[in-house]
């Protein structure tokens, strides 16, 4: 059954064998609230890399049972980080999360050449799936916050990742919006070049186990009203699973309107690395980093 609420993603992944998360650096009460509801839930067992001591005041203050964690410490962030990764690639870890330590010391680890998580020529992007109070189903998104302006190459990377995610959420189909400023092919906008070419490529199965569709406006990926107003006729218009942007700061404006304009929820991971990355930020709720718990479960 198709994956249509945050929520569900936790039902889904509780009936599967728990993975092991190494969080580096988690000395913040957001992060350690989350981790330990997710091995209350049963979804993962997990391993805190950073300062023990700030880790059981933590535990202390909130009352949570700290045997139920394996801990390293390790005080200082870059050096927590530097060791979470080593013990991934020691095959001690599924999944890869982001405690109290800057998102650039945090890439550093990954994208480290010879002990980092990234595969030769691989390529990252971050995955988020928002469930809007507006929408009629979860939406998937990409990218928001690693690839500043995906070239033709990156977006086919991209959109493979989406379509992954969204087979995670039992989409056996997914439908994909490749956006741009408007659905007409502009020769002055190389958005709507790159849309074109991406759509073709789905049509001649190019690019498997989607319908993708491009280009399209935001509205018109996401608002059967526009649609119909419009005349368009897509497979994929109004009805959207997967929403590819084109720059990152269309994404990340995206990502910040629903989030803190619509009230959506969110869960989020980095794709592309030997395991799923949790990026979430320093000011996330712990719900929000639950549900990354919940989708880098399920995808690893």
């Amino acid at each position: 059954m198709q994956i249509t609420k945050l929520k569900q993603l936790i039902e889904e992944v509780k009936n599967k064998p728990n993975k092991r998360l190494v969080a580096a650096f988690p000395n913040d009460a957001h992060s350690i609230e989350a981790i330990n509801e997710a091995v209350e839930l049963g979804l993962i067992d997990a391993t805190l890399v950073g300062d023990l001591q700030k880790i059981k005041e933590v535990c202390q203050k909130y009352n949570y049972d700290i045997s139920k964690f394996e801990i390293i410490n390790e005080t200082v962030d870059n050096q927590a980080a530097a060791k979470a990764v080593e013990l991934i690639n020691n095959g001690k870890g599924d999944i890869l999360m982001k405690g109290l330590i800057s998102t650039d010391k945090y890439m550093r680890a990954i994208l480290n050449k010879e002990k980092g998580l990234v595969p030769p020529k691989g390529i990252l992007t971050h995955i988020t799936i928002f469930e809007n109070p507006n929408y009629h189903k979860l939406l998937i998104a990409s990218d928001v916050a690693i690839i500043p302006f995906p070239d033709l190459k990156q977006k086919i990377s991209i959109i493979n990742y989406l379509i992954k995610t969204a087979k995670a959420l039992n989409i056996d189909n997914p439908k994909v919006a490749i956006l741009a400023a408007t659905e007409q092919v502009s020769l002055a906008m190389q958005s709507t070049i790159d849309a074109a070419i991406l759509s073709k490529m789905g049509e001649r199965g190019q690019i498997k186990d989607a319908i993708i569709e491009g280009p399209l406006a935001l509205d018109l990926a996401v608002d059967m009203e526009s649609v119909e107003l419009k005349g368009l006729k897509s497979e994929v218009a109004g009805d959207a699973d997967c929403l590819l942007f084109p720059n990152i700061e269309a994404g990340n404006v995206f990502y910040k309107t629903n989030t803190k304009l619509a009230k959506a929820e969110v869960g989020a991971i980095v794709a592309g690395a030997k395991v799923p990355c949790i990026l979430s930020s320093r000011g996330d709720s712990a719900q929000t980093k639950l549900f990354s718990i919940a989708l880098a479960s399920l995808v690893s």
